[in-house]
């Protein structure tokens, strides 16, 4: 009888477990699955097992491939398996490509003369998946916010980072869920940062690794009024509830979809976008709404220097924007008075009304 021998921490069992199973199990006649004990979980992991020990056990045991199920006890890293793996002496110790203890398993068995394979990739019937991502998606919102920026777009792209800069933004309702969406799409209210948050994923790595900045995913997560220190990650320098914007704030669609991609390397005026970042931080420390207009007002005028179409703002505004970098998409309108928000809502089919929106 030929044994096989695959170790891990199988802490959530998927459909990509399965199939290594039955590939290992092809190589033999018996199967033996050994999985972390919580200690080593622990030890190693720096987490609680998402299931209990016997649970995890009951449902490997229940497995037809697998022959018999260990739980690894041993606390050197890579090796937990060790004792169990001296005592059944198997004929094979089998891994996956992307092992992360390659030396350490293969020096194992070549000291106890055990075969070690490799299993590659082969194409797998379903889409792969990570433990860790399986429970990213289960602690991942059901809803979200978008946001809107007031001063300091693009200080937050780390290429165009400046020392002593400040992003400012606040986090929105209408929120937004995987199902209902009642905003455009590519509209430059962070849509990406708050697609990337309901799905599980990290969004600021997602954001960055576009080349574009983290602003997005930042402020969806943490919500609020906030102001942010320029630089390659988020770093929050202060946030307030938004409480003092309550009423005060409209989103317009230009008819025209929002790119920042696009244009990240187009000329711009950064020395005004600085000023008008730390104009909206001042602003927001004092909470004046007539301050955080004059900070806008400025934003708005780095990106009409930058060739932007300019906005029609109604004198009820105390001042207008694009939301984000990018050329069209939505412009965030700040107003004297609710009731001067609801008159240029109601008078535009395409505007839509937004409040603060901050996370307890």
């Amino acid at each position: 009888m030929k044994k096989v021998f695959v170790s891990g921490c199988y802490d959530i069992l998927h459909a990509g477990h399965v199939q290594f199973f039955n590939e290992a199990k092809a190589l033999g006649d018996h199967l033996t699955v050994c999985f972390a004990s919580d200690e080593v979980l622990w030890l190693h992991k720096k987490r609680r097992p998402s299931l209990p020990q016997e649970h995890k056990l009951a449902l490997l045991q229940s497995l037809k491939m697998v022959d018999d199920v260990v739980i690894g006890q041993n606390l050197e890293p890579g090796l937990d398996f060790k004792d169990h793996f001296l005592r059944i002496r198997p004929d094979i110790l089998a891994v996956t490509e992307d092992d992360h203890y390659t030396e350490l398993k293969r020096e194992l068995c070549s000291r106890t003369g055990v075969a070690y394979r490799v299993l590659p990739k082969t194409p797998p019937r379903f889409t792969p998946i990570s433990t860790s991502k399986i429970v990213r998606w289960i602690r991942a919102p059901q809803e979200a916010p978008l946001r809107v920026d007031f001063a300091g777009g693009w200080l937050d792209v780390p290429r165009f980072s400046r020392k002593g800069g400040f992003i400012v933004n606040c986090a929105i309702t209408p929120l937004v869920s995987l199902k209902k969406w009642d905003y455009e799409k590519r509209s430059g209210l962070g849509g990406s940062g708050a697609w990337a948050l309901l799905n599980g994923e990290d969004g600021v790595t997602s954001e960055l690794d576009l080349g574009v900045g983290w602003q997005d995913p930042a402020i969806i997560q943490e919500t609020g009024l906030c102001v942010w220190k320029s630089g390659l990650r988020p770093e929050l320098h202060f946030k307030r509830s938004g409480g003092m914007l309550d009423g005060r704030m409209a989103v317009l669609y230009t008819d025209r979809a929002h790119d920042t991609p696009g244009i990240a390397d187009t000329k711009r005026n950064y020395h005004l976008i600085v000023e008008a970042g730390q104009a909206a931080a001042d602003a927001v420390m004092l909470e004046s709404v007539e301050k955080l207009a004059e900070a806008v007002r400025m934003s708005y005028k780095a990106q009409i220097e930058e060739g932007m179409d300019p906005l029609k703002k109604p004198d009820s505004c105390l001042a207008c924007k694009y939301c984000g970098g990018g050329w069209g998409g939505y412009a965030v309108y700040l107003f004297l008075s609710r009731n001067n928000r609801d008159e240029f809502v109601n008078a535009h089919s395409r505007a839509k009304s937004i409040e603060p929106y901050i996370k307890l």
